[in-house]
Formats: C-alpha cells, structure tokens, sequence
C-alpha cells in the first residue's frame, strides 16, 4: 500500500539506480529506498586564477586516479534544468520550458540558463524559503510576523546584500525602527532567552552546538568548552526584553552593567569571562564613564547604555579572524546545493569530525572572502561544477561507502514548499491562476495592465500572494520544527494528504488548461505519456515508460478521461517526483 511505502525511512544520501521503472501505476506505488555513499577524496591544491568551479572539481579528482574513471557522465540536460530550477527557483520547470531547453543546441546553454535563473524573481524567493527555514527553523510567530521577516529576506536576496552585510543587521537592530524591525526577528522571537539564544548562535552562525558546554566542558566533544558557551552568552546576559506601553511592541533594552561568571558542576571553580566568539581574544568593557546611559532606566522606559555589549557581537560574529563564520555558511550552502555538507551534522564542527574534504573548505572559504561574502556567487560557481552537474546514475564503482566522494549526484528530499510549487507548476494550477490574475489586471487597470503584467516581479508576487495559503498546507503537513534534518523521514499523515487530501485531488479535476484537461484532450495514449512525463518529470518518457502508460489506459477499464486524474496522482505520488535527483 502506498501509504506503507510512503512511511518507510528512507537514507539521508542516495544515488539512483539504473532501473527508471520509477512509476507503479497503480495504487499501490512504493516509494524506492536509495542508499549510496562514498569515499573521501583529498585534493591537490590548482592556480588561483583558473575559476572557482574548476579549481573545486579539480580537487576531488586530482588526487585519486579511478576519479575519473568511476566518476558518473554529466546529467542529461533535461535532469540538468530539472535539478538546477528546483535549486534556484524551488519549483520544476513548465513542460515548454524542458523541450526549448533540450532543443537548444548552443553549448553555454546551461551557463546562461544558471544566469538567467539567479536573476529571476524566483531566485529571491527560494533564498527567502531556504534561509527561513535554516535561520527560524519554522518556529510560530512571536513578535516580529513572520510575512515581514520572509519580505526582508527576500528584499535582501533580491538586491543581493552579501551575508556578512545581514547577519550584522539581523544581530544589532533592537526593533524599534519600524524599517528594520523584521530583520530583529532572529533575536525578538526567541525572547532573548539565553540558553536558546546563545546556541543558536553557535549552531546557525558558527556551526557548533554547544548546548552541552552550558554547565562544563561537553563530555563527548574536545573542542566544545564551557567559555565558549558562557563567552557568546555576554555578549547579551545585559540585554533583556522591553514592551511599550503605548504600542505594546517589544524591542530590546539593555543595562550598562553586569558581569558573566560559571562554575563548572565537575570542579566547582568559578571563572568570569568577557564577551568573546570561541577561541579568539576577549572583547573588555572601555572605561565606563560617569554617566553610562544614553536613556536610564526607570519605569516603562527602554534603558540604552552609552557602550553597548550586545553591539560588539556582530562585528565579532562576522570578523575575518573568526574562521568559523566562514566555515559554517560555506558549509551549508555546499550542502544546500551537493546534498550534504563537508561536514555533517553542519552544526558539529570539531576536531574528531573534520570535513571530507578540507581543500574544497579552503578553495570555498577564500572564494567566499575574496567576494565579500557574495552568496549569490558562491551558489553560481557551485552550480558550474561537474560535480553539481553530474548524473546521480553510478558509471562503475562501489556502490555503497561509508563516505560521499561527489563521483554521482546526491539525491535531495524536496521541501514542503518545493513540493508544493512543483506540484502546483506540474498540475497547471500556477499557469491558471497567473492567467485569471493577468485577466483581472487588464481589466481593472486597461491603461497600464499589459506593462504591469508582462513584469516577471508582478507575475511572481502575484502568483505567490494568490497562493501561498497552498504552500502553507504543504509546509504544515511535510514540516518539522525545530533543527532540520537532510533525513526524509515520511509519515502516515504525508501519505493520506497526497493520498486523500482535497486540495490535491481538486488540482485533478479537469478544468482551463489544466494537466489533467489538456490530457485529456490528447488523441493518443503515446502522447499522453509525453505530455505527462514533461509536466511532472520535466523529461520525455522512455519507450517502456510511454508502454506502461498506455498499458495502464488499457488495463483501467475506464474511459480515457476517467482514467487520467489516477495516471497524474500516481506520478505526483512517485519517488521520482519527491526527490532532485
């Protein structure tokens, strides 16, 4: 049964197999159970004026002479554009789309098409999705609404603000100016509170979880003391939460006076320590003057100190000196793009967990600094890799190890939203409802309505604000809160919403120009099952696929048409569908 399939476990890493019979046609589709992982490559270091991309690729290959050998070809480049709009757009390309691109002979297609995707509106909304998710870990609202944090997310990718520019902004602003409130979302939803606080900042900016240190050295990792933890904690053991009276908003407050000491449970020995980031040099209070407050404190008044402790922490946070800040982004934007970090978990960096590959680290790292911390570079020359753009089909090799050598494509669980624009792009709900909104656009404005709506910016929005409660119901049901995992781990309730849920069985319903109506306008079962498989799989179907389809028509005992909205289920339904492969 489909729901016991869709139930099982499934590895965190995976490659394809060879078969592509990825579809049972029937009800009782199975998800497939991918498993692979490979070797560690070590690299040769290469001339810093060959680019990025080719540097990195010449890394894992350079010191292990069967690299190339067993290195998987490039992926087709109907699977290209599939995994490469699913990574920057978060949706699966329109079926017109996947036969222009494939049809295209020239041979920087896939450099061009890499361009046009990181200019594009979509572009922005993924990374508002993506650092979303990675920075609030889908935690409810508590004081900044989280439509006004995705907008100043999105803003900032749009106008490609480098990260170290919106981790100091997200760290210092205290709320009360209504321009920058959202980006003090990081800090005001978790109410300042210092043990969550302070491992987040650990985790999310420095890579380490240091949830253990809090009441001595962690038991099982060396490198995790209990001043780091107590060091990022002083920076904001000052600083505490201030609601308006009048507008009933909270911002921060801080006082201008108050030391952080610990004492470990195992030797009793009390230790006071300055605000520091790991390792690095203590950062001392100046001279405090005789007056220490710009605003004092007294009752319903915001207590603003002339020197400020929780001011110094971004600087620190994103200091060159602190290699970490720079280890950790790189880290997950490898992973968001390869399917799994250098390091893994990516927030336990330490000794006895080193990278796989410290010379793509060093490669990564000084990229990223030579750029200014540029992200939007970053993703592009990662994208330019044959090791992004290989097949995830193995050529020869092992075919399981214990560690990832990149010699095949990682296969990556969609996210809920990836899930639901794929699903709303492959059904034709996006194609209809941007068209209902062009309608209603030229109706009401007949001046302007034919620029306006031509804008990719308006279309986009316009989309996504007629929408996003679908994705909602995506995020709600495929979602977890709390620190993500790369697992795909599908539960029961996943299975009854694809399986029962109105919502996807109204995107069935024939209707407009629908998937399911302009199917079953098709003359032949063949071109069904081309039709099909471009919508959904952004490919053309193999000959036994095409048989299988047509075999199924036949087989159901029912008119076409009847028959259709089970054949479109079946793939949404699929493991093909539920992966970038």
């Amino acid at each position: 049964m489909l729901v016991d399939a869709w139930c099982r476990p499934v590895p965190a890493y995976y490659f394809l197999p060879e078969s592509r019979d990825l579809m049972s046609l029937r009800s009782n589709l199975k998800l497939l159970a991918f498993s692979a992982i490979l070797i560690a490559v070590f690299a040769a270091p290469v001339s810093a004026e060959t680019p990025l991309h080719e540097r990195i690729d010449s890394a894992l290959s350079s010191d292990d002479p069967q690299f190339e050998k067993q290195a998987a070809a490039p992926a087709d480049d109907a699977t290209f554009l599939r995994r490469i709009t699913l990574d920057l757009t978060g949706s699966i390309p329109a079926a017109e789309k996947v036969r222009a691109f494939v049809a295209d002979s020239s041979t920087d297609k896939r450099v061009q098409e890499i361009d046009r995707l990181l200019a594009s509106p979509e572009y922005a909304r993924r990374m508002q999705y993506v650092f979303d998710t990675m920075l609030m870990e889908r935690h409810p609202d508590k004081h900044v609404p989280a439509k006004d944090w995705r907008n100043y997310l999105r803003h900032s990718f749009r106008d490609n603000r480098h990260w170290d520019d919106l981790v100091q902004e997200m760290l210092t602003v205290d709320g009360t100016d209504e321009k920058t409130r959202p980006a003090a979302k990081f800090l005001l939803d978790r109410e300042l509170k210092a043990e969550q606080v302070t491992r987040d900042l650990g985790r999310l900016f420095l890579g380490r979880d240091l949830q253990c240190a809090q009441c001595h050295d962690h038991p099982n990792v060396n490198d995790y003391l209990q001043r780091h933890y107590h060091g990022l904690n002083a920076f904001l053991s000052r600083s505490y939460l201030f609601r308006d009276p009048k507008t009933k908003k909270t911002s921060i407050g801080e006082k201008a006076e108050g030391q952080v000491a610990f004492t470990s449970v195992f030797t009793k020995e009390e230790v006071k320590t300055a605000p520091r980031v790991l390792d690095l040099p203590e950062i001392h209070d100046p001279e405090i003057p005789e007056e220490p407050y710009k605003i004092k404190p007294a009752k319903n008044v915001r207590s603003i100190p002339v020197y400020s402790r929780r001011l110094q922490l971004a600087d620190a946070i994103t200091s060159t000196e602190n290699q970490a800040f720079q280890n950790n982004i790189v880290n997950r934007l490898w992973a968001q793009m390869m399917g799994r970090g250098l390091v893994e978990p990516l927030d336990m960096w330490h000794s006895d967990n080193p990278p796989t590959h410290p010379e793509i680290l060093k490669l990564l790292t000084a990229g990223l600094q030579e750029q200014d911390y540029d992200l939007r570079y970053l993703i592009r020359e990662l994208a330019l890799t044959q090791t992004y753009q290989r097949s995830s089909h193995r050529k020869e090799g092992p075919k399981s190890t214990d560690e990832p050598d990149y010699r095949v494509g990682l296969l990556k669980a969609l996210s809920p939203e990836q899930l639901a624009w794929s699903m709303m792009q492959a059904t034709g709900v996006r194609e209809r409802t941007l068209a209902g909104l062009i309608s209603k656009k030229m109706k009401d404005d007949p001046k302007n309505g034919s620029k306006i709506t031509a804008e990719p910016l308006w279309q986009e929005e316009a989309v996504h604000d007629a929408l996003w409660r679908n994705v909602d119901s995506f995020t709600v049901t495929f979602g977890s809160v709390g620190a993500q995992s790369s697992r795909f781990d599908a539960s029961a309730n996943q299975a009854l919403f694809l399986l029962n849920g109105p919502l996807i069985q109204s995107w069935l319903v024939p209707g407009g120009n629908n998937l399911t109506a302009r199917l079953k306008k098709l003359e032949s079962d063949t071109e069904v099952a081309k039709e099909l498989y471009l919508a959904v799989f952004s490919r053309f179907p193999e000959e036994s696929e095409t048989n299988q389809v047509v075999e199924f028509l036949k087989a159901s005992q029912l008119e076409t048409h009847q028959g259709i909205p089970e054949l479109v289920w079946a793939a949404l339904a699929s493991d093909e569908f539920r992966f970038n492969h």
